[in-house]
């Protein structure tokens, strides 16, 4: 008799939802074009479970009071990255599996041959593997950015069990997978990157990391809209799961963390792509500034917060007579739904007349301000263009403005306080204007 066929089923890569035909959209998460074909798993369900009998637990193994556990042997190891470290919260943990996400180009690779070279100069053992380059690719990128180290061991390969006889063999203090998504289990039917081998790849490489207290970080693809590729389960096996992003345009990139068991989740890294590689940029507030001689209208300066750091940025506005009947409104570093309201906020509680001018709004350096501490400055920025008033050089702005015209209290008011003082301006325009009129003459009649 023929056997019997492999049963199928088609699982969503967003939250793993499955069903046994295909569907333009998933059932669970609403997701379109998310459901890819695996081979079935052929577990039980609820109602048939297996009745699993319990064992005995050797004393080493055995539960002990929270009160008697040491934890010496799990604290953080600084990388050598210090911009790396503040977003992982100190270093690298023994056992701690981090997931590095970014778009293509970004600099994940670079970043993490970096962060290779750094701990083997330590004289730890590193294991760097990589399913999409090989070793001379490698090697050759190392050659260019300095990371090549005696103890950094280098090897190209697509098979899980491979991998994980490289562990087995060179017994590295730090593994470095580039990507998970490249890697597949030979036992498992189906490609690399589907659902069911992501999940088995992400398991197998946890638990040797758990097993040997070894440090593992995984690189992650995207998708076209930014979510990382494979079942939404691989982010919550894993202990960190960080961000790598960046405007192709310029040389900055930024590292977020979106989960951290070990510290905060919300410390930000700066990172400056150089020809020779990627270096931190630990006081990057002077990179977002754009300061000419004298003052030139449109242009205002704000402190942005990103998780505990405090940076200097500064927007900018161009205002002209439309020539269409719909005036366009353009924006570059902030977010333009945001930009439409403090329009209309302007024309309807400060009398500024915008309906007719053309508005380009940007920031400088390729930052991007997301918080609504952002929109004094960018209202004055506007202002200032219309009315063709410099804004002082000293001076800095940061509040929220309400509907109303209301300016409201923005968090960590003193670290950004402290940070403008540190930089030389002396003056600011916060919440203490109280209405978005009296804010506008404090920072246009200087």
């Amino acid at each position: 008799m023929a056997g019997a066929r492999a049963k199928t089923e088609y699982v969503c890569t967003d939250c793993g939802w499955s069903t046994s035909k295909w569907m333009g959209k998933c059932q669970q998460c609403d997701a379109w074009d998310s459901l890819q074909e695996s081979v079935a798993g052929g577990g039980r369900g609820l109602g048939s479970a297996k009745a699993v009998r319990a064992i005995s637990i050797v004393e080493s193994s055995l539960a002990r009071p929270i009160t008697d556990i040491s934890t010496t042997s799990v604290s953080s190891t600084p990388s050598g990255v210090g911009e790396f470290d503040r977003v992982l919260g100190g270093g690298l943990v023994p056992g701690a599996v981090v997931l590095l996400s970014g778009e293509p180009g970004v600099g994940k690779s670079t970043l993490l041959l970096e962060v290779a070279a750094k701990v083997a100069n330590g004289g730890k053992r590193v294991l760097y593997v990589s399913g999409e380059e090989s070793v001379g690719q490698i090697k050759l990128r190392a050659e260019r950015t300095g990371a090549v180290v005696a103890n950094l061991y280098l090897a190209a390969e697509t098979d899980l069990a491979t991998v994980l006889g490289q562990i087995e063999s060179v017994k590295p203090d730090l593994v470095l997978v580039d990507s998970v998504q490249t890697i597949a289990a030979a036992e498992l039917d189906g490609a690399a990157g589907m659902p069911a081998q992501i999940r088995e790849v992400a398991a197998n490489l946890i638990r040797v990391a758990k097993e040997r207290d070894l440090p593992v970080i995984l690189v992650g693809h995207v998708t076209k809209d930014g979510s990382i590729a494979g079942p939404r389960v691989l982010e919550h096996l894993v202990d960190v799961v960080c961000h790598f992003e960046g405007d192709r345009q310029t040389s900055l990139r930024f590292l977020r963390t979106m989960k951290n068991r070990f510290g905060p989740t919300d410390e930000v890294g700066c990172f400056e792509m150089t020809g020779d590689g990627i270096a931190g940029v630990p006081d990057p507030s002077g990179l977002f500034l754009s300061r000419p001689d004298a003052p030139v209208s449109g242009t205002c300066v704000t402190v942005a917060v990103e998780g505990r750091r405090a940076l200097i940025a500064e927007v900018q506005a161009l205002v002209v007579k439309s020539s269409s009947p719909q005036p366009r409104r353009v924006t570059n570093g902030v977010d333009s739904s945001r930009v439409a309201m403090l329009l209309a906020v302007l024309e309807r509680r400060a009398g500024i007349r915008v309906g007719e001018l053309d508005v380009y709004v940007s920031t400088v350096g390729g930052v991007r301000l997301i918080e609504p501490a952002a929109d004094l400055a960018i209202a004055l920025a506007i202002a200032s263009a219309v009315q063709d008033k410099p804004i002082a050089h000293n001076l800095v702005a940061y509040g929220e403005i309400s509907l109303a015209g209301e300016i409201r209290r923005v968090s960590n008011a003193n670290i950004r306080k402290n940070e403008a003082a540190r930089l030389g301006f002396v003056r600011s325009v916060d919440s203490d204007a109280g209405q978005l009129k009296a804010a506008l003459a404090l920072g246009l009649n200087w």
